[in-house]
């Protein structure tokens, strides 16, 4: 499946550390491992870990894009991403971030750090500009690979083929695999959910769906984690 990544087309959203930490109830033990961000786009995720002494590559295609042209797109997009979170404010739970204004100076605060440690980070390969399902890193490469408001999420768009074969291949490079969440845009379980469980179990793999202590999008509060035999 072919996928337009044109500057114009993306829609670069970023989340913090402390969102990772509860969207994938990630322990400091998961923190210490060696962590593979599939689609982290412009999240602040990679430089607060690293900060830390993580050790964290994200792949995103955006990362073709320079830091002026990123932070051009990420201005043009939090209007218009604003702009629907507003007229949609019913459908967002209201707890850990309390209101719209509170959501756009936490999302752009992510942003920005995010801008700050970009160049920096293509240089030290932290950020490559790969994408799902085919990734260039060998068998094993890490312990954990994470996917966040990628798969799933974006059913409408991405066949159940693409999400079977972007997962299969995260599991190819990491020994577990944790997405959230399970919704799609339209606060449904994604139609993909049980047919690629099944056809992961089918490969040997066992998944299971955990409650975390994220909810932003309504109903939206679950990860999928999947791994090869005992974990």
């Amino acid at each position: 499946m072919n996928i337009d990544y044109k500057l114009n087309s993306i829609v670069p959203w970023g989340r913090n550390l402390e969102e990772y930490r509860t969207m994938f109830s990630l322990s400091n033990k998961d923190l210490q491992k060696k962590i593979l961000g599939c689609g982290d786009g412009p999240s602040s995720f990679n430089a607060e870990l690293t900060i830390l002494g993580g050790d964290i590559t994200s792949i995103d295609p955006i990362y073709e894009f320079t830091k002026v042209q990123l932070s051009k797109r990420i201005d043009e997009v939090a209007i218009e991403v604003m702009a629907m979170v507003d007229k949609n404010s019913a459908h967002f739970v209201w707890k850990s971030i309390k209101n719209p204004n509170e959501l756009k100076q936490v999302r752009m605060s992510a942003m920005k750090y995010f801008l700050e440690d970009y160049q920096q980070g293509l240089e030290q390969k932290r950020y490559r500009f790969e994408m799902l399902p085919g990734l260039p890193f060998e068998d094993k490469r890490f312990d954990l690979a994470l996917s966040s408001h990628f798969l799933f999420l974006y059913s409408k768009h991405l066949d159940f083929d693409f999400h079977l074969s972007a997962i299969l291949e995260m599991l190819r490079v990491a020994d577990e695999v944790r997405i959230f969440p399970l919704m799609t845009l339209n606060n449904l379980y994604s139609p993909h959910l049980d047919k690629v469980r099944e056809a992961l179990a089918l490969e040997g793999y066992k998944s299971e769906i955990i409650k975390t202590e994220y909810e932003f999008q309504q109903g939206a509060d679950e990860m999928l984690k999947v791994y090869y035999g005992t974990n």
